[in-house]
């Protein structure tokens, strides 16, 4: 589920950047894609009812033509870790672009530029999800799945009206497990007497017969007493 339309640009027009675009353009949001080959293009199909800018991606005449001075989001998913990390520099200092995702193939790069603040991300369908979920923090497609199909693990939105509930509420309310929750970007454990804070991030465990329950209650809030 996406809370509000964005504009996104994309540097890179292979698989990734393929499905990264389409996705959003399905979903109704505005996509520019720049490539330096104009065939990669074909890829997004007939529908595809974004703009597509032929050039470099650090190039700033090209970012500009494709809106970075109005983007909401940048994504780098060229084949090239040196392109998109100065992609995902010019984007982020020149630009002001707030949300920047870099894909980086080196890990030891990957480890380097997530600790000055890019993020990075490194299987096709697994690096598209990743990408959506920093661009879209609503967007809450599973992290985890059992062979079976029948468990997974969901980041789920928590509305404000939880803040200052105790989670074993929000489990008891919503029929999910609560696997772990990330506050101020730091894994963390709960337990019987944790409390939800703004900005939380929940992911929790549930069967598939409990998602709509549980995304319904999380986005709503508690019961009335």
């Amino acid at each position: 589920m996406y809370r509000s339309l964005v504009h996104v640009v994309i540097m890179g027009c292979g698989r990734v950047g393929t499905q990264l675009a389409q996705t959003l353009d399905s979903a109704g949001h505005s996509v520019a894609v720049i490539d330096q080959d104009p065939k990669a293009f074909a890829t997004l199909g007939p529908d595809f009812k974004g703009q597509t800018v032929t050039g470099i991606g650090f190039d700033r005449d090209r970012l500009r033509e494709a809106g970075i001075e109005q983007a909401d989001a940048f994504a780098a998913v060229s084949s090239g870790d040196n392109s998109n990390i100065l992609a995902a520099r010019v984007a982020r200092e020149t630009f002001g672009v707030g949300t920047v995702v870099a894909r980086i193939y080196d890990p030891r790069r990957a480890e380097v530029y997530q600790r000055l603040g890019i993020p990075t991300v490194a299987s096709v369908p697994w690096q598209t999800d990743q990408i959506l979920r920093r661009i879209l923090p609503g967007h809450d497609s599973d992290e985890w799945g059992d062979a079976s199909g029948l468990i997974t693990i969901t980041q789920l939105p928590v509305g404000n009206r939880w803040v200052g509930e105790r989670y074993s509420r929000l489990e008891r309310e919503s029929g999910a497990r609560i696997a772990f929750i990330t506050r101020l970007g730091k894994g963390m454990l709960t337990d019987i007497d944790s409390v939800v804070q703004d900005g939380d991030i929940v992911h929790v465990v549930l069967t598939q017969d409990r998602r709509e329950q549980a995304s319904t209650v999380l986005a709503q809030g508690p019961e009335a007493h």
